[in-house]
């Protein structure tokens, strides 16, 4: 892979959208992607859509512990090995499917794993500071929304 160039050409994007995800064989997936040549490697979580064909309603708590558990990744691997990070947000399984979590019933569930990301962690301040920005009195993000 080394000599054929394609590190020199492309970055590579390791997809896991699941709360527990491994956090140690992600860290040693990035190192044989650098010891290949790769620069840089993305990462791609998801703030709504992952967790069932059909999910109507998001768990928000699902996703936030997806991006602290990416969050330790990055923290764990080497200097400048992340590029950046991709918040998909997926509607549909595929064409045949049924639409899953509408955007604006993950609206919460955006706010929170973007400010995860931006402070690097999660606490009672960065949630009051999103139910500020939502207008929102009380964000659950270990059961449903009501």
């Amino acid at each position: 892979l080394s000599e054929s160039g394609v590190p020199q050409l492309v970055q590579p994007m390791i997809w896991d959208y699941t709360a527990d995800l491994d956090v140690e064989g992600k860290v040693h997936l990035i190192e044989k992607y650098h010891r290949c040549g790769f620069s840089k490697v993305w990462f791609a979580s998801a703030f709504k859509g992952a967790t069932g064909v059909n999910q109507s309603l998001t768990l928000i708590g699902h996703h936030l512990k997806n991006h602290l558990q990416w969050l330790k990744v990055a923290s764990s691997s080497p200097a400048d090995a992340l590029e950046g990070i991709a918040l998909t947000g997926w509607q549909r399984y595929d064409h045949f499917s049924v639409l899953c979590e509408l955007l604006p019933v993950a609206i919460p569930s955006l706010a929170v794993c973007l400010q995860a990301l931006k402070n690097g962690g999660y606490s009672e301040k960065i949630k009051e500071n999103v139910e500020k920005l939502l207008g929102m009195s009380n964000l659950e993000t270990d059961t449903f929304m009501r």
